[in-house]
């Protein structure tokens, strides 16, 4: 018994150790980060548009190959199983079941069946199985069946006697277990017995299938059984052993026979139709975790897992296979060589070997540690290129021929078969084969460049390429020990990874530019049109050339893939072809490419991680359309505030809607293959879009107008069937729009009437104003007229009041003159001797001094002269007696007290008194002239 259990840990050991040497398919990982849900992931389907759903913790997972969306599980359960029937999306979870339906906006709407059909849940209930079988939908808890009839828009209960593990449909039959029970089968509608053998009790049944008419039973711990007229007995296999030491959790049979299991902390395991293994995937050679709650493959032969933790997609069927060094036991490869059926590579860190055939893990070839750069089988012997000189490979052994530092080619000499020349860093150094044995003979002196790419153009000429130095031309003795001239070739351009090479007896010199060949007669390199084609200056990586003689090939590398010129097959006219391989994918070295014929079509590409082996016969571009998945609008930047808009028809947006995002995408989910897309927006930017494998596009602050969005696609080097495209108009803005253009008709117009019936307002006031300027003119000049027929009769007045203020002083004058007059002759006459004669004679002049006429006559011409003075004086004293105005009218002559005692026939000390007199009587104060007062009334 010890034996055995030796013998079988033997066995698993083995198994494992032949997994770590093996090549596997292209895997491409999800993590949580990427899709946007969390951990687990319960079940896989795909629907009829190729679209990828899972079942996912947070809810349900949706995949176009481009764009990962998270619908929220509709009671914020775990979702665990989906299904897909015609168009719709069946999911179901804990006292849940129901259908995802996508509207015109490309979006899943829910309905839930189980509301609908007011489904009477049992406690804690949760469905974990979904099945369609022709008209009913069955779905399966732990504890019973639920057939919905679609149909019908009905369901019944299949209840259980104890747990049920599994549902299952085989052919035209549903299975499922009874935990404890045994194996049964659903027949018109009630369960059925099919075994109930102790193997089936004890264990659960992960999945039943069809082989060779008989039921194939695969349990969770003891591996594949058969059932076979009622009997049941183990499914013997090659990886039976293999199978007893895991716990398998899911299983699905595939489409070419074959069986995938997923494991519980094992990984996948992918077994032949006959049950043989054909590899094993965990977690330390390219799965992201060990777990497998879930298996599926797709209609492309990809197999899907739902993992507990993320969703890994395995392409079966993808002609490329993959060796990962995870544990960095082989590190990076950069040249390999097929000899004697025996697989070499050589790494940074050494050479390492393994049988072509066989899947046993890579030995390491002693003594070989550090930088391998060249391998090259010569005269029927494997030479090795190290960094620490020259070594001779036999089997798993290295034996040191050559101690000089950095061996970076290998080369024979024509004619000289005994001769090898090999480049260094130092320069150029010699082998020499002596005895059946090869040793370093000399070094070649007179040029001590270091010498990666070298090639003969004859015997005695060699050309040497330098990276930084460029390319030189030397000329040998025939001996092959010194250089006995070089020179540079100016006009050829330097430049990092470029290589120099011989293909069909041609020199090529490759760099950024394009590729030279010599041309013999003008002793010159010219760019050569169809080799150059090799280089893709707009996806560059290297200018390394590659050229395998067996094959014929010459290879070349790109950020896109891996491209080769070879000879036409319908015609001896070389031809180039492209290996859809992008270099994120390859992970190369820059400028240390490799790439080795194996074996029929098979070829090896070295890279940081390991390597890959590709079969170039097997590689098909699919065929796939392309579709827009999702159109966003909105009046902002932030897409969050984006509304989604129905890509079933032509939209048209608001003016302030004018940023546009697009997703589409090719659901396809190869990961060599990787889709590239080109776009193009009609009616702005009507030229094709760089390729770029971004699914979204985003088009900000569009202008109004109509436009077309088309897009199309590029798997490989092979079109989609379609080009997609949606149709959208943005309104003008409401200054621009029919509205806006109407209201500005309307406007014009009422403008129109408005500026016509203001201009007609406006030449009616003109021809009023011109009429009332005409009238003012009139007017004014009346009244111009009429001011100087006043300024005259003024004028006149003034005269008049000259005049008869004239009259009034010569008036005035006179009556002084006359007064003093008689007041002299009076006097004289009083003194004179009187008599009676003379006293008559004497009243008579008193009577003329003192004549009343005379003082009529003044006033009337003081008045006339200075009008209502005297009214004046009096309104304003009205205590002033006749003889008080007659003083203030001489005062308003301005006479003085001399000039008006005549007149008064006083002296003119009572001038004096009579002005005193009249100072109080108007009550003047002290300071107040007389003179100036009455003058300024």
């Amino acid at each position: 018994m010890k034996k055995n259990n030796c013998l079988v840990v033997f066995l698993w050991l083995f198994m494992v150790v032949v997994g770590f040497g093996q090549e596997f398919p292209p895997i491409t990982v999800y993590t949580p980060e990427v899709y946007g849900g969390e951990n687990q992931n319960w079940s896989i389907a795909q629907s009829k548009d190729k679209y990828i759903y899972v079942a996912n913790n947070k809810g349900l997972l949706e995949f176009d190959g481009a764009r990962w969306t998270l619908y929220n599980s509709p009671n914020e359960t775990i979702i665990r199983v989906v299904k897909t029937v015609d168009s719709l999306v069946y999911t179901a979870s804990f006292q849940e079941f129901g259908f995802w339906k996508k509207d015109s906006f490309g979006l899943l709407n829910y309905t839930s069946l189980s509301d609908k059909l007011k489904v009477d849940f049992l406690e804690d209930e949760e469905i974990w199985n979904i099945v369609s079988f022709d008209k009913w939908l069955l779905f399966q808890s732990l504890d019973r069946i639920y057939v919905y009839n679609q149909a019908e828009n009905t369901y019944r209960v299949i209840n259980s006697i104890s747990k049920i593990s599994r549902l299952f449909k085989v052919q035209d039959q549903l299975y499922f277990q009874n935990v404890r029970a045994g194996l049964y089968k659903i027949e018109n509608g009630s369960d059925i017995l099919v075994s109930n053998d102790e193997v089936l009790k004890d264990n659960i049944i992960v999945n039943v299938f069809n082989l060779d008419d008989k039921l194939l039973i695969l349990t969770q711990d003891r591996g594949f059984f058969q059932l076979t007229n009622g009997e049941l007995e183990p499914w013997h296999t090659t990886a039976e052993t293999v199978l007893n030491q895991v716990s398998v959790f899911s299983g699905i049979k595939l489409r070419d026979g074959g069986f995938a299991l997923g494991t519980i902390s094992d990984g996948l395991i992918y077994l032949t139709e006959k049950g043989d293994l054909r590899y094993q995937i965990n977690q330390s050679n390219g799965l992201s975790n060990n777990t497998v709650l879930a298996l599926f493959e797709d209609v492309d032969f990809n197999i899907w897992l739902g993992l507990d933790n993320g969703i890994d997609c395995i392409n079966s069927k993808s002609p490329f296979l993959q060796y990962l060094d995870n544990k960095g036991v082989i590190g990076s490869v950069y040249i390999s060589k097929v000899f004697n059926n025996t697989l070499y590579l050589g790494s940074n860190q050494g050479l390492f070997s393994r049988a072509l055939t066989s899947d046993t893990d890579f030995q390491f070839i002693a003594g070989t540690q550090g930088q391998v750069w060249c391998l090259e089988v010569i005269d029927n012997s494997l030479f090795c290129g190290h960094n620490s000189g020259t070594f001779l490979v036999e089997g798993n052994k290295a034996e040191k021929i050559a101690n000089m530092q950095g061996t970076w080619q290998i080369k024979t000499i024509e004619n000289h078969d005994n001769l090898l020349i090999q480049g260094n860093y130092n320069g150029l150094n010699i082998l020499e084969k002596i005895d059946g044995k090869w040793q370093l003979r000399n070094k070649i002196e007179g040029f001590n460049i270091s010498s990666r790419y070298f090639e003969f153009l004859d015997d005695e000429t060699l050309f040497v390429s330098h990276e930084y130095k460029g390319v030189f031309k030397l000329k040998l003795d025939g001996d092959f020990n010194k250089i006995l001239d070089f020179e540079k070739d100016k006009r050829l351009q330097k430049g990092l990874v470029s290589s120099l090479v011989k293909y069909q007896n041609n020199l090529f010199y490759s760099t950024k530019e394009g590729v030279y060949k010599y041309d013999k007669a003008s002793r010159s390199f010219q760019k050569d049109s169809l080799v150059s084609k090799l280089i893709d200056s707009d996806n560059y990586t290297s200018g390394k050339l590659i050229p395998d003689v067996k094959t014929n090939k010459l290879w070349s590398f790109s950020k896109g893939g891996i491209h080769y010129l070879t000879a036409s097959k319908l015609s001896s006219q070389n031809k180039i072809e492209t290996v859809s391989f992008p270099s994120e994918v390859r992970r190369d070295i820059i400028g240390f490419e490799s790439i080795t014929h194996v074996s029929d079509t098979q070829f090896l590409v070295g890279s940081a991680t390991g390597y890959f082996i590709f079969d170039v016969d097997k590689i098909l571009n699919p065929s796939c359309e392309i579709r827009i998945n999702r159109v966003e609008s909105g009046r902002t930047k932030d897409v969050n505030a984006f509304r989604n808009v129905s890509i079933q028809e032509a939209s048209v947006f608001e003016n302030q809607d004018n940023n546009i995002r697009f997703s589409y995408s090719i659901p396809q989910f190869l990961k060599i293959e990787s889709p590239k897309y080109q776009y193009k927006l009609e009616g702005l930017y009507d030229d094709w879009s760089d390729w770029s494998s971004d699914g979204t596009v985003f088009f900000e602050n569009l202008p109004y107008g109509n436009y077309t969005f088309v897009v199309k696609g590029l798997i490989g080097s092979e079109p989609t069937l379609n080009m997609a495209s949606f149709s959208f108009k943005i309104k003008p803005p409401f200054l621009l729009s029919n509205t806006a253009i109407v209201i500005y008709f309307i406007g014009i117009l009422l403008f129109s009437l408005f500026m016509h019936m203001a201009y007609k307002r406006y030449y009616k006031k003109q021809r009023e104003r011109l009429l009332q300027k005409t009238t003012n003119e009139f007017e004014l000049k009346a009244l111009e007229d009429n001011q100087k027929l006043m300024r005259f009769k003024n004028d006149k007045l003034r005269e008049d009041i000259e005049n008869k203020n004239r009259e009034l002083g010569m008036s005035t004058m006179n009556l002084i003159k006359k007064n003093e007059f008689l007041n002299s002759l009076k006097k004289e006459l009083e003194n004179a001797d009187t008599t009676k004669s003379l006293k008559s004679v004497i009243r008579i002049i008193d009577k003329n001094i003192n004549n009343a006429d005379d003082w009529n006559l003044f006033q009337e011409a003081f008045n006339n002269a200075d009008k209502d003075f005297l009214k004046k004086v009096k309104q304003i004293h009205p205590t002033l007696t006749s003889n008080d105005l007659r003083l203030c009218a001489y005062l308003r002559l301005n006479l003085s007290s001399k000039e008006i005692a005549p007149l008064l026939n006083i002296s003119p000390r009572s001038v004096e008194v009579k002005r005193y007199r009249l100072r109080k009587k108007m009550e003047l104060p002290h300071e107040t002239s007389l003179t100036n007062y009455i003058l300024e009334l």
